[in-house]
């Protein structure tokens, strides 16, 4: 079985971990009312999507 010579230091293992990250969700304004929102969802604050209300208040 193959046993590493030298220890891994701290930032070669974290330049290999690069990718390994959380991501943001895609936000947009909400046409209606201007909160952010998630894209293609109904907004939380206005009820609206693309223009329509789809949830009453």
């Amino acid at each position: 079985m193959a046993v590493p010579k030298r220890r891994t230091s701290k930032k070669v293992k974290n330049q290999r971990r690069t990718h390994i990250k959380l991501s943001v969700p895609g936000m947009t304004e909400c046409d209606n009312c201007g909160e952010m929102k998630l894209s293609h969802r109904v907004c939380k604050s206005c009820g609206h999507y693309k223009g329509k209300e789809v949830v009453g208040e």
